[in-house]
């Protein structure tokens, strides 16, 4: 059921797509069993030992099979596949489910480049600091990846929707070749490998692919190919205003006044005072909602908006007591970094409002 349920979620959930590809390759070889799944951008493998008396293959539809297998307690099953179904027992239960064609069933190319093992805390940690700027839009790929870049001796992880941009810098220990991951691909995988200390990666130059290994999973994807926006470009150098806030206490204020930014596109504003935060919302005149944090405040007295979106997902994705805010002016990009932490940095663009 685990394992199933891992390799549904690498099927193709386009209605156009070949039929196979929405289904479960379960090949029996031996004492093995191996189960495949792809959508053709990203592959799963896992094999499980089994007691057989035959051989074979055969593609089955995993949703209902899923439900079926969750509502059996817990125990050993018996799978019986005949040509055009497959039956599953356990005791006096039994279930019939048809089987797909199975079609020219493409399984993950054969990788022998060699393995590096990176610890997992780490890629969690990266992944969690970082996905959450990539963008959702399939128009434009190239922003929708985490993006790994040898530079300057060191490993920088990158990722921008062209609002906003997260930049994460690693210890040069970590050998992770440069490549443009997707960020859905390392999103899910996050969510299969908490419990493992190391996975361990490989990197086809020949097949633009990268697999990830656990103790009992394989998941591939295929890299996306195209030129990343330079980035460099949009990181201030410099600031006319910095704040410290305690995040949980922004956090909750941000959440406050975004109750009521939701029937105007979602803007907070952020008037910086001396010592003080004001927040507020985008409303109509004559409306006061607003709420005041206490902060560290050095340089000038000012202005800026933010879409609420934005501000809420980089304070949820921070751990630490402390944030820093440096703004430069109300139309420059604005940029959140971690007290205590210095290769990490955020960075949104200002929303333009009318004062």
């Amino acid at each position: 059921l685990e394992r199933l349920t891992n390799a549904s979620k690498f099927t193709s959930q386009k209605l156009s797509s070949e039929g196979f590809l929405q289904g479960v390759l379960v090949e029996i070889s031996g004492e093995i069993m191996g189960l495949y799944s792809t959508n053709l951008n990203s592959y799963y493998h896992t094999t499980l030992k089994v007691k057989t008396s035959g051989e074979g293959r055969l593609v089955i539809d995993p949703r209902k099979t899923i439900e079926f297998l969750s509502l059996l307690p817990v125990g050993d099953i018996e799978l019986q596949a005949e040509e055009t179904k497959l039956v599953i027992k356990q005791g006096s239960k039994s279930g019939t489910f048809s089987l797909q064609k199975e079609g020219d069933f493409p399984k993950p190319p054969t990788l022998k480049e060699k393995e590096v093992g990176i610890p997992t805390t780490l890629l969690l940690d990266t992944i969690g600091k970082i996905f959450f700027a990539a963008s959702n839009d399939e128009a434009r790929p190239v922003l929708t990846v985490i993006n790994f870049i040898a530079q300057d001796g060191q490993m920088v992880v990158v990722s921008t929707d062209g609002f906003r941009l997260s930049l994460l810098k690693l210890s040069k220990s970590v050998k992770i070749p440069q490549m443009l991951i997707p960020r859905d691909f390392l999103e899910e995988i996050s969510r299969h490998i908490k419990n493992e200390k190391e996975v361990k990666m490989v990197f086809s130059e020949n097949e633009k692919i990268v697999r990830i290994t656990t103790s009992k999973e394989e998941f591939y994807t295929r890299l996306i190919e195209g030129e990343f926006p330079p980035f460099e470009k949009v990181i201030p150098t410099e600031h006319k205003t910095r704040i410290i806030l305690d995040r949980a206490e922004l956090l909750r204020n941000a959440r406050l006044m975004a109750v009521f930014a939701r029937e105007f596109s979602n803007i907070l504003i952020f008037e910086v005072k001396k010592d003080t935060l004001i927040i507020k919302p985008k409303t109509d005149e004559g409306v006061d909602n607003k709420t005041e944090q206490e902060g560290e405040v050095k340089g000038e007295e000012q202005s800026v908006a933010f879409n609420s979106k934005f501000l809420l997902d980089v304070l949820n994705n921070s751990s630490k007591k402390k944030i820093i805010i440096e703004i430069l002016r109300p139309d420059a990009p604005v940029v959140f970094k971690e007290e205590g932490v210095e290769d990490f940095i955020h960075i949104i663009m200002p929303v333009r409002i009318q004062t």
